[in-house]
């Protein structure tokens, strides 16, 4: 549902507001797999350096995704502190396909 929103953004023109649902989207997902694991945390970097040991330090995971999971919670923060953040169409198309393929990645793993 989370990126579904963000799509909706996207094709409203939204962008920046569509990059912090795009983020959050992994996050759950990343919480989810956390839930999975009986790793319990509510700070997002806790989560992400679990995240990257767990799984993408120890290849079960692709670096690809992990590099994703970073970006995307860089961008996040850029979007809703930065005033001056601006973003276009096609880098949050971008960042939505990735967000996707992380997803995808994520329930082949917890299911």
């Amino acid at each position: 549902a989370t990126l579904d929103d963000s799509m909706f953004l996207i094709e409203n023109k939204k962008y920046y507001f569509s990059v912090n649902r795009i983020y959050y989207a992994s996050f759950y997902m990343l919480s989810a797999l956390a839930i999975k694991f009986d790793f319990n945390t509510s700070k997002h970097t806790q989560l992400i350096g679990w995240f990257n040991k767990n799984f993408v330090a120890s290849n079960k995971i692709e670096v690809e995704h992990g590099k994703a999971v970073m970006q995307l919670f860089e961008l996040r923060m850029k979007a809703d502190y930065d005033v001056y953040a601006t973003f276009t169409k096609e880098q949050t198309i971008e960042l939505y396909e990735k967000c996707k393929k992380l997803i995808i990645r994520i329930e082949e793993i917890i299911y």
